[in-house]
């Protein structure tokens, strides 16, 4: 019987490195067939868009994070799981979030990564306001029904 798999889970202001999150879950994690990364960025909304800042509900959102991650470990078999996400004011082209999912192989580490943005973009409470390049601070971005659209499909 092997042992039990722990999410790494970071909410963090610091960027990260999406190289060395890959070198050190696998440092730590056997039977590795494959590692599926996604990187999420702030875009610049066709040149409009000069930061997102990003609030979120400290202790909380890890919390939330940890338990769709767990879940994600359970239902497709990971051998690791990392997840990242930033807070604070971030540029356009900036990192935001870090999703690493590894497995014994490619089809439960591609579906342990997307079921764990699919619902880390609608559970963890995480909210996100436009910073526009005209200095002027827009709105509070809603939430999306492409979104909660995503999520469902794994249910």
């Amino acid at each position: 019987m092997s042992a039990k798999v722990e999410p790494d889970i970071r909410v963090q202001r610091e960027d990260f490195d999406l190289q060395a999150e890959v070198d050190q879950l696998s440092a730590r994690t056997s039977g590795i067939g494959a590692i599926v990364t996604f990187s999420g960025l702030c875009r610049d909304e066709g040149g409009t868009l000069a930061a997102l800042e990003l609030e979120h509900y400290p202790g909380m959102a890890e919390t939330e994070i940890a338990r769709i991650a767990s879940l994600a470990i359970t239902r497709f078999d990971l051998l690791g799981l990392t997840a990242i996400h930033r807070y604070g004011k971030i540029p356009a082209g900036g990192n935001i979030v870090l999703v690493v999912a590894a497995a014994s192989h490619r089809q439960a580490a591609f579906d342990g990564a997307n079921y764990l943005m699919d619902y880390l973009k609608t559970s963890a409470p995480f909210w996100k306001k436009e910073h526009g390049v005209d200095g002027k601070a827009g709105d509070w971005v809603a939430a999306k029904d492409s979104d909660d659209t995503a999520r469902d499909k794994w249910k």
